[in-house]
């Protein structure tokens, strides 16, 4: 698995520019005029990880396979969006589907490029989206939790009382102006709040959009939503969709010489994807072997046979062991007979909690 992200902001933010410059295509039309983008683009990237051809260097593989991330660029929504203004809700469904929520937010000034609401503030275009988010979560529950509390007076099983006990605490968060993220859940809880499928709960990422001039050191504006961000708990990234767009033309190495230029170590698309990575609580293990050697993206405190199944559900369903070596053994050994001939390489059971970086070759029987 990798993840999906759904980029939403208002129109003229540059939320298309940063798809593009993501996807390295031209799929979302950037324009400088509102709902440029009449339907929900979706670029597959792969996700960035010297260490991966570090193994395949190592291991002598001919092919590298890097996990990926799925952006879906949705159309910019407006003040009333919830309730049919501008392109209206019929993208709402699209963010449902995702796993993040990444808000573009406008932080730089340019009169050559119009604002919808005539003005730069990236709190304020924070609080329209989110409001309009919010309100389509509190028309999706008006009209199910009626259904579900007359469903119940004739009786339901324990599941469904407490699916009918969490969405009318979510009603009553909303209905205080607050995201559904605010609900507070048990562990036992979340994974049935997860079903609910309201846009509010999903993991928040605020991107800054800045000038190419600030993509190093952020400005005003990006200062105002870090605080915001370490308020809620959000993540924030300071990203120049202007810079990416270039960086997207340019090979490795011209690319690695303009953002040392720039003073920039990495590009906007490698942090988002961290900070993303760390939102969802996701890590990274590789499989290698002379055929390819391949990235793959699990959920931190996934085990050895949940590990496996992400390759495929015959690897959970009969796993017995993992050969496991840590990545920096396997880099400091030069490969697994270093590993084999230094004690490094270990044989995991069906408790091992699979740490990132891990090297693993899965053992199964069905």
């Amino acid at each position: 698995m990798g993840f999906k992200c759904g980029i939403v902001g208002l129109p003229n933010v540059g939320k298309s520019t940063l798809f593009n410059a993501l996807t390295q295509t031209a799929a979302a039309a950037a324009a400088n005029y509102p709902f440029c983008t009449i339907e929900p683009n979706v670029g597959l990237v792969p996700v960035p990880d010297p260490r991966l051809d570090t193994i395949a260097r190592i291991g002598g593989s001919a092919q590298i396979i890097p996990t990926q991330i799925t952006f879906v660029d949705i159309a910019g929504l407006v003040r009333g969006a919830s309730k049919g203004e501008g392109l209206g809700n019929q993208f709402l469904s699209h963010i449902r589907e995702v796993d993040a929520v990444c808000h573009v937010l406008r932080c730089f000034e340019d009169g050559d490029i119009t604002h919808v609401e005539g003005r730069v503030d990236p709190l304020g275009d924070a609080d329209i989206i989110e409001t309009e988010l919010m309100l389509a979560d509190l028309e999706s529950l008006e009209k199910r939790v009626p259904a579900m509390q007359k469903k119940a007076k004739g009786g339901i099983d324990e599941e469904t009382k407490v699916r009918l006990e969490l969405m009318e605490r979510a009603l009553v968060v909303l209905r205080e102006g607050k995201p559904a993220r605010a609900v507070e859940v048990t562990k036992d809880e979340a994974p049935l709040f997860s079903t609910l499928d309201l846009i509010t709960a999903k993991p928040v990422l605020y991107v800054c959009n800045v000038d190419e001039g600030s993509a190093a050191t952020g400005n005003k504006f990006s200062e105002m939503v870090a605080e915001r961000a370490k308020a809620e708990g959000a993540a924030y990234v300071v990203i120049s969709a202007a810079i990416e767009a270039e960086v997207a033309q340019l090979d490795a190495e011209e690319r690695s010489a303009f953002l040392a230029d720039l003073g920039l170590e990495e590009t906007g698309l490698a942090r988002m994807i961290r900070a993303g990575y760390a939102l969802l609580g996701l890590i990274t293990y590789f499989t290698v072997g002379p055929k390819e050697a391949r990235a793959w993206t699990i959920v931190k405190g996934t085990k050895g046979p949940g590990a496996a199944g992400v390759i495929h559900s015959d690897f959970e369903r009969g796993f017995i062991r993992a050969e496991t070596m840590a990545y920096d053994d396997y880099v400091k050994f030069n490969g697994e007979q270093g590993c084999k001939d230094n004690g490094r390489l270990r044989q995991e059971g069906k408790e091992y909690v699979v740490a990132d970086g891990d090297l693993l070759h899965f053992k199964f029987n069905v």
